[in-house]
């Protein structure tokens, strides 16, 4: 089930934990994603109360962001790592924003793999990239894997049925 954004709430709605320097807000409605919120060395002296504040302020600052077209994905130049491994996550994580990568049918019993890089990455692997960005939203558009760094023309249209792979 995916997971709901966070909202602007009070009290008790949610659980405060901290680990460190960090606050973990936690919704007592679990179908919300919970928030680690980085305070820094005053959490300890840092109430409950005012750690939800800069939770609920920054939601507040997001809910009147400029509208997402002005966004910038970067993407990494070809020839440079578009992902490298995090020892501390024990995962690949990308560098960028675009992954040009090609779809395979080389895991067992014919499962995708997906190389970035020339890496071969199994589903899983290619999962785990993908949760780095938890939260965002994602397009897929397929090109011919001699074409990954030309950005095609896109037409919105139902494809006739001779189109459907």
């Amino acid at each position: 089930m995916r997971r709901k954004k966070p909202f602007v709430a009070r009290i008790n709605q949610v659980k405060i934990t901290r680990d460190g320097e960090t606050a973990i807000v936690e919704y007592r409605d679990e179908s919300t994603s919970s928030v680690n919120l980085h305070i820094g060395p005053e959490l300890p002296e840092t109430s409950d109360q005012d750690v939800l504040d800069s939770l609920n302020d920054m939601i507040r600052a997001q809910q009147q962001k400029p509208a997402p077209c002005d966004y910038v994905a970067v993407e990494i130049p070809e020839g440079s790592p578009q992902i490298e491994f995090c020892a501390q996550r024990r995962h690949w994580v990308p560098r960028g924003d675009v992954l040009r990568c090609v779809v395979n049918d080389g895991g067992l019993d014919g499962e995708a793999t997906v190389y970035i890089d020339e890496r071969e990455l199994s589903l899983h692997d290619f999962g785990r990239i993908l949760a780095t960005r938890a939260g965002f939203g994602m397009r897929i558009t397929f090109v011919p894997d001699d074409r990954l760094t030309e950005t095609p023309n896109i037409e919105v249209r139902d494809p006739a049925k001779s189109e459907t792979r």
